[in-house]
C-alpha cells in the first residue's frame, strides 16, 4: 500500500511557522494547481481565448528541518514540486461539530523558481539527476 502525491504548483501565501510546546517546528504553506475547466465535460476557452482553469488549493505541513527551510526560502508565487502524503485530521469544534481536514505531510520540497521578493538567492541548489 502507497499514500504518496506529488504536486507541482505555485505558493499561495507567505510560509507561516510555529513552534509546539514539545518544541516541534512546523511550518505550513498553500500550494495552488490549475487543471483545464470543463463545462458539460468539455474544456472551453475563456474570454481571453485561453483554455479556461480551474485551481485547488492544497495544506502543505513541512516540519523540523524542512519546515525551517522552506520558511526561509519560499516566498507568495513561487513554482515548487511537493512530495508527501495525504493526511486527514477528524475533530470536534466548540460547538461539538465533527469538523474534518485534511492536509499533505511534505517530505520533500523542491524550488523550481526564486521567489518574486528575490529573497532567495542562497537557497540549496535544485537537484540536476
Amino acid at each position: 500500500m502507497t499514500n504518496l502525491v506529488i504536486l507541482v504548483g505555485r505558493i499561495a501565501r507567505d510560509p507561516e511557522t510555529r513552534t509546539t510546546q514539545s518544541g516541534t517546528t512546523i511550518t505550513s504553506i498553500s500550494v495552488v494547481t490549475d487543471r483545464p475547466a470543463r463545462k458539460e465535460g468539455k474544456t472551453y476557452k475563456d474570454e481571453n481565448g485561453y483554455t479556461a482553469k480551474d485551481s485547488e488549493f492544497h495544506r502543505i505541513t513541512c516540519f523540523n528541518g524542512l519546515g525551517a527551510n522552506v520558511a526561509k526560502y519560499c516566498t507568495k508565487g513561487q513554482l515548487v514540486t511537493v512530495e508527501g502524503r495525504i493526511h486527514y485530521t477528524q475533530w470536534q469544534d466548540q460547538d461539538g461539530a465533527k469538523r474534518y481536514g485534511c492536509e499533505i505531510i511534505a517530505d520533500k520540497v523542491d524550488f523550481l523558481t526564486k521567489g518574486r521578493s528575490g529573497g532567495n538567492e542562497e537557497a540549496p541548489p535544485i537537484d540536476e539527476d
